[in-house]
């Protein structure tokens, strides 16, 4: 098989299964060494020995790549693939094959580990139909938010993604973003770039512990902004994970999810193992709401857009109906319903 597919490959299912992203990054950055290089000549250095000797290739990679260029499936990846046969969560597998793509990734444009690319490859291999690239917004440094010029520039770079896809008859790339919701409750980017957006998806990611009723306020003020589609992981909870646990935000989530319904905000189930956010309870107050809801990976690697395995087992085991959840609709009925507020 072709070498760098096989390392590509790997790293996917390294991803999915949450491996430490050092482990990961040796088989993308191994991957990104050879792929310039011709097959031949890549048989060449393997045979030779100079393939062994290059910076960037370990024992490991290098094993994988030789096997490759042999015609042989990497022991590797084979069982890596034994492993991945097996379903992340179950109880949601009728809802899943519903689903028709995901409001909500990132790549390595932000805090995400791979090029936009390659998350879009990944959710093709799925079965996507769309795929929205949603980097964080400038406010956020520590996941390096885009500016307005970065986030202008990689608008250019999405568009030429889904030219390219059109022509293959691939995925559609939706350009969005996950936008800060500032102490202020103003969206953090510019209005103009907003405006030019497929998607928002507004969050909170700072002060999560402010009292009651500022986060009500604030979140209020994300919601009823014009151009917000989708609330993100509601409450900012960590309920396991590297970074360890932290407790739900507190704010009044009836009227949080009045304001979404009102204002036709989709609430986000997202699929995260180490959030479940929302918390079951919010999932029954946002359903009597009337609210809508989208289930979304919030993948950081191409692996982790699997991860909607876990927010449709959730959904189903909430009682969600499938036609309240917008990443369930037709593209064309999910683009109307997110070109309304673009008037």
């Amino acid at each position: 098989m072709n070498p760098v597919d096989a390392l590509n490959e790997i790293a996917f299912w390294l991803e999915r299964e949450l491996a430490p992203s050092f482990k990961v990054q040796a088989f993308r950055k191994a991957a990104a060494i050879i792929a310039p290089v011709d097959p031949a000549e890549l048989a060449e250095r393997a045979a030779d020995g100079r393939l062994k000797r290059t910076k960037g290739i370990g024992d490991r990679t290098y094993g994988v790549i030789a096997q490759a260029i042999d015609g042989e499936v990497p022991e590797y990846l084979a069982d890596l693939r034994e492993r991945g046969a097996h379903p992340l969560a179950t109880g949601g597998e009728k809802l899943l094959a519903q689903l028709r793509g995901d409001l909500h990734s990132h790549t390595e444009w932000s805090d995400g580990g791979t090029p936009i690319e390659l998350m879009v490859a990944a959710a093709r291999s799925l079965g996507h139909e769309y795929q929205a690239i949603t980097d964080h917004s400038p406010n956020l440094k520590v996941a390096n938010g885009l500016s307005p010029e970065r986030l202008t520039e990689q608008l250019r770079v999405v568009e030429r993604v889904d030219a390219e896809e059109k022509v293959a008859n691939g995925v559609r790339v939706l350009t969005g973003i996950e936008v800060d919701i500032l102490e202020s409750g103003d969206l953090d980017q510019t209005p103009e770039l907003l405006g030019r957006l497929d998607v928002v998806v507004a969050s909170v990611h700072s002060k999560l512990r402010s009292d009651r009723a500022t986060m009500t306020r604030r979140m209020l003020g994300g919601i009823e902004h014009p151009e917000t589609n989708v609330l993100g992981h509601c409450t900012g909870r960590l309920v396991q994970g590297g970074r360890g646990t932290r407790p739900p935000s507190e704010f009044d989530a009836k009227k949080v999810f009045a304001a979404c319904a009102a204002n036709d905000v989709a609430v986000e189930i997202n699929s995260r193992p180490e959030r479940q956010d929302p918390p079951d309870d919010l999932i029954a107050l946002a359903l009597a709401a009337g609210c809508v809801f989208s289930i979304d990976s919030d993948a950081h690697a191409p692996g982790q857009l699997d991860f909607l395995q876990y927010g449709a087992a959730r959904a189903v085991a909430n009682k969600v109906p499938a036609e309240r959840i917008v990443t369930t609709w037709p593209l064309a009925d999910l683009q109307a319903w997110l070109g309304k507020k673009k008037g």
